[in-house]
């Protein structure tokens, strides 16, 4: 998707499958804590019916697969563990691609946000390891909202707390719950199917070396 018209000034990423490759570990933590209520989590099923909902959206999903009667409760009851196994299997490992942490760093001529349906405990240490967080103008983080993605809320806000337009911003979004949350909230959206392509799709939507600077950034 070719550029905006309009001059940007604003980078908005989704975290989890945009910055980040984080869920297969989001789903080898939700496998273990599913599976002794009957639950065979398999990556396909996570992927196609996981990623990008609500917790409560997917709650549901994970009960109607289960072989034996369970509850969304009885399973968020189990969401510390989730958050442990998670941070367990996230702990020592380098998820952001490098060039996608300095491509980052270096973009001080652009506002930048993450915007993310996960909640702060997941999140934010992550990019703390990164050094990303002192660059970021804008974090939204799940527990952030109340109507989330697909709804234009998370953005709207994110825009709000870097004082852009839509007209101003480019998303880059994995999922179509978040695609259509920025579509919604008048972004010009950008997919991305690959984190290790992220890096080059940025510098595809904002010119090779920069080139289309112009002085209202």
């Amino acid at each position: 998707m070719a550029p905006p018209d309009t001059p940007v000034r604003a980078l908005l990423f989704d975290f989890d499958g945009v910055l980040a490759d984080t869920e297969p570990l989001h789903w080898r933590a939700w496998r273990e804590i599913v599976q002794p209520f009957g639950i065979d989590l398999d990556w396909v099923t996570f992927r196609d019916t996981c990623i990008g909902v609500t917790d409560s959206a997917m709650l549901h999903k994970l009960c109607a697969l289960a072989d034996k009667p369970v509850t969304p409760d009885e399973l968020r009851a189990h969401y510390p563990q989730k958050r442990k196994l998670f941070h367990d299997l996230v702990d020592g490992r380098s998820l952001i691609p490098p060039d996608l942490v300095e491509l980052l760093k270096s973009l001080t001529q652009f506002r930048l946000g993450v915007v993310t349906s996960s909640n702060r405990a997941e999140i934010e240490s992550i990019l703390q390891k990164e050094q990303l967080l002192q660059v970021l103008g804008a974090v939204v983080y799940g527990n952030d909202v109340r109507h989330h993605k697909p709804d234009p809320e998370p953005y709207l806000l994110a825009m709000e707390r870097l004082g852009v337009a839509a007209c101003d911003t480019i998303v880059f979004e994995d999922s179509a719950a978040g695609m259509q949350s920025a579509h919604a909230a008048g972004c010009h959206v950008v997919q991305v199917h690959d984190v290790a392509q992220v890096a080059a799709q940025v510098r595809a939507q904002v010119g090779e070396n920069f080139g289309w600077q112009h002085d209202s950034l």
